[in-house]
């Protein structure tokens, strides 16, 4: 299957749940669109893709992914522009990164165009969960999971490739409280930290829990060997600004995942002429950055939170207040202007948005 003239069937659902939809009171994760789109991996090929109403989805005790991980996902969103169009930010990205992802795990690459079409059509059909509610978007998460019916430790022979999604509001409802991490571990040089697996997630949820049991909403992800170096915090890439140069671990190592908003924001500052490191930062430069008065601003780059101001680092024993929120021009500023080309504020100079249809 390849080409992106492919039409995908469609079985309507006759019971939509959007009249019941409370969007003052919306949880995050929680409320999802009327269809998923699903499609299967078998005998060395991918299966006819189709559009189903929201559902459970069958499964058996001794599917793999259960048992063995082999699981990968994607979190990307669309928004309503002020031409009342329904758009997607660089979904491009997102696409490739799930090709990246499924190689590291030893799982069948998924063509982009057919990602690409899926996403696009079925968001096209859910187009009225689009709401124009301001801060508010559909959040999209295509995800891929093994299917074998054994209990063996192989990769798997058979995935699904699903797509949902969900209305969403703001990820973060204030600025967000991080600490460093120096004893547990996100990711170590030649494991899977890059690739965007279920797996990832699920072993940061120990110390998660136990940050946010101390009044964090985050953790800052330091490296394995050492815990010297910072790499990313969360659910997000993390930038700093010192001395109004703008500060991003390096991804050189394949321990950091490549974000789609972390990119685009150094793109951006590039082309203002923003002076840029993107190397290894240390957590030593941080703290002390932030004692001297020299650390301007931090601030996570993702998607669900797109950008999330960092309020205070907790280091050790202490928890260091960063600077004001109506202080910091340069995160304000990219974040003003993504949201401002992806309503159709401004014109997208940059080819960034798609629209769905």
């Amino acid at each position: 299957m390849s080409g992106v003239s492919v039409q995908f069937p469609v079985t309507h659902n006759t019971k939509s749940n959007l009249a019941n939809v409370d969007w003052d009171n919306l949880p995050f994760g929680k409320i999802f669109a009327d269809h998923m789109f699903v499609m299967e991996y078998a005998n060395g090929a991918w299966k006819q893709g189709e559009i189903l109403p929201f559902g459970p989805i069958a499964m058996h005790p001794a599917m793999s992914a259960i048992h063995y991980g082999q699981s990968i996902f994607e979190g990307m969103k669309a928004y309503r522009n002020q031409s009342d169009e329904v758009v997607l930010f660089r979904p491009e990205l997102n696409a490739r990164r799930f090709t990246e992802s499924a190689a590291r795990m030893c799982m069948p690459e998924l063509p982009e165009e057919i990602f690409l079409e899926a996403v696009k059509q079925l968001v096209a059909l859910d187009a009225a969960w689009v709401t124009n509610k301001p801060g508010y978007a559909l959040y999209i998460r295509p995800f891929m999971f093994a299917t074998d019916e054994f209990v063996g430790i192989k990769p798997s022979d058979t995935y699904k490739f699903v797509i949902i999604s969900s209305p969403v509001g703001a990820y973060y409802a204030e600025p967000v409280r991080v600490k460093i991490e120096e004893h547990y571990t996100r990711a170590a040089v030649g494991g899977v930290g890059r690739a965007k697996a279920a797996g990832n997630y699920g072993a940061s949820l120990f110390p998660a829990k136990q940050a946010q049991q101390q009044g964090f909403h985050q953790l800052v992800w330091t490296d394995a060997k050492t815990h010297t170096f910072i790499e990313e915090s969360g659910t997000m890439n993390i930038m700093f600004v010192i001395n109004n140069t703008l500060i991003t671990p390096s991804e050189d190592s394949d321990t950091i995942l490549r974000g789609t908003t972390k990119r685009t924001v150094l793109e951006l500052a590039a082309s203002w002429g923003i002076p840029i490191e993107e190397r290894p930062v240390t957590v030593e430069e941080i703290i002390t950055a932030a004692k001297n008065g020299t650390l301007q601003e931090a601030f996570g780059a993702g998607t669900a939170a797109t950008i999330a101001p960092i309020a205070i680092i907790g280091y050790r024993d202490e928890k260091i207040e960063l600077p004001a929120l109506e202080t910091r021009e340069m995160s304000l500023k990219i974040k003003t202007f993504l949201h401002e080309v992806k309503s159709g504020a401004i014109e997208d100079t940059h080819h960034w948005v798609q629209k769905v249809c």
